[in-house]
């Protein structure tokens, strides 16, 4: 906590720009000797530290406004649902009151979404992520990576709630999408195909005209 502490404030200092900033500002929930995230516990008292470190600060500024993303992920990897539902409906709700871009709101919309699963609330899950893709697609196209990925978060929802017609009715539009902008052996294309076959197999109503 520490040592993202005194990186955020000597970006600060030297009015470094906000690639800069956001990198330290990562130190905050990853690991500078592995590069990985920390989890559970640890990441959540890192996010309580990275608030309350930020807490005092206009709400217009946004160390503050990243720290408040970090308490929401860290109550949430310490598996604190319902806290992490506050904190991010908070983070939305000043986020508006901000007129920050539309698509920073649609980023705070996944996390929220994510919460809402987490809590087995999957219709306003399912509520978000529709949402979401709808956004994504007004904002960057349906070619765009970030369109093609919530399309796939899209669809899982819909499996979840077991609206497969819906979840493979997007797919099959996005599939042949996905393999033309981002290629064969592109992570998001592979599992745009995994969603679809997922969904074949816990559909009892699926045939073989879902293949062709």
């Amino acid at each position: 906590a520490e040592q993202a502490k005194i990186l955020v404030a000597e970006a600060e200092e030297n009015n470094l720009d906000d690639k800069v900033l956001n990198e330290r500002f990562g130190r905050w929930h990853t690991c500078s000797l592995c590069e990985q995230m920390y989890h559970s516990v640890v990441r959540c008292a890192l996010g309580w530290a990275c608030w309350k470190t930020y807490l005092g600060r206009p709400e217009t500024d946004w160390p503050r406004c990243l720290a408040m993303q970090q308490l929401g992920h860290g109550l949430g990897a310490a598996d604190h649902h319902e806290d992490a539902l506050s904190v991010k409906e908070a983070e939305m709700a000043m986020l508006r009151r901000l007129s920050v871009p539309e698509g920073e709101m649609l980023n705070v919309q996944c996390n929220l979404a994510i919460t809402y699963a987490s809590l087995g609330r999957h219709e306003q899950a399912l509520s978000l992520r529709r949402d979401i893709y709808s956004g994504r697609l007004k904002l960057n196209g349906e070619e765009h990576p970030e369109t093609l990925r919530e399309a796939n978060n899209y669809a899982t929802t819909l499996s979840e709630l077991q609206r497969y017609q819906e979840a493979k009715s997007l797919l099959r539009k996005t599939m042949p999408v996905a393999r033309r902008v981002l290629g064969e052996d592109n992570e998001t294309r592979i599992l745009t195909r995994w969603i679809y076959a997922d969904a074949l197999y816990t559909d009892p109503g699926a045939t073989l005209d879902d293949l062709r």
